[in-house]
């Protein structure tokens, strides 16, 4: 019996966005990295399903949807919105005793312990949502003054805003995997912010900062895949050399 040689890297949206802002990743990294993006209800492939509002609601979903693709090594990534999604997505998949991710990259998003979601709790306006984006520097001016392509935008970004003021953090024990942790050194997201993430994980943790704003995985995503697949590749070793010596005990 032959080990697994891939891992799969479930890859969670940011806010108004949809599976396809991962789909460069794909030609971008190697087969063994297999990139699994996960659409979420109201938007892409998904877009006459409704749109989610409760996070936690949200992750038990998803955690039923990928239960049967859990059958070989494989670890969750999320930016932003996404990486706190991943975080609970993580917690779900060990409540259900379902096989658990080798790791979680959470990139651009503050640790789960001590952020405040309360800016995000209160449905937002057109304004305000557009103002928010314009601040994150990750969408053209073009774009913005689009009135129609905003009209579809708006109502998905809402949406997700309200899903992360969904956020509770309540008690939790930590994570059984490590936390790679990636920021912007221009984002409005701290260093002190994104080193919160070690208090969820018992195992390991890791924080790489790139140049750039909020959207400093576009702007660097080089750089982030290359640092993404070192982690990725030492992941996948260290599983591989783990179900070896498991399997060369029972085989006696």
């Amino acid at each position: 019996m032959s080990t697994p040689s891939r891992l799969r890297l479930f890859c969670l949206p940011y806010s108004g966005a949809s599976a396809m802002v991962y789909s460069r990743w794909r030609r971008a990294l190697p087969d063994w990295l297999q990139v699994c993006p996960l659409e979420l209800p109201g938007r892409g492939m998904r877009m006459d399903e409704p749109l989610q509002r409760d996070i936690k609601a949200l992750a038990a979903q998803l955690a039923d949807e990928i239960s049967t693709e859990l059958d070989g090594p494989y670890a969750l990534f999320g930016h932003s919105l996404g990486g706190l999604l991943a975080f609970e997505l993580a917690h779900a998949l060990r409540m259900r005793g379902l096989p658990q991710p080798l790791a979680l990259f959470a990139s651009g998003t503050a640790g789960p312990a001590h952020r405040d979601v309360s800016e995000y709790a209160v449905e937002k306006t057109d304004e305000e949502l557009i103002a928010r984006l314009r601040e994150l520097k990750g969408t053209a001016e073009d774009v913005l003054a689009n009135h129609e392509l905003m009209q579809l935008m708006l109502p998905i970004l809402r949406a997700d805003f309200l899903l992360c003021g969904s956020f509770q953090y309540g008690e939790r024990e930590p994570l059984l995997m490590p936390i790679h942790v990636f920021g912007g050194k221009q984002d409005s997201v701290r260093a002190e912010q994104l080193l919160d993430w070690q208090e969820d994980t018992s195992t390991g943790f890791s924080l790489d900062m790139f140049d750039g704003h909020h959207f400093f995985l576009v702007q660097q995503q080089d750089s982030v895949l290359r640092c993404l697949r070192r982690y990725a590749d030492e992941h996948l070793a260290r599983w591989r050399h783990g179900a070896a010596r498991h399997l060369a005990q029972a085989t006696g």
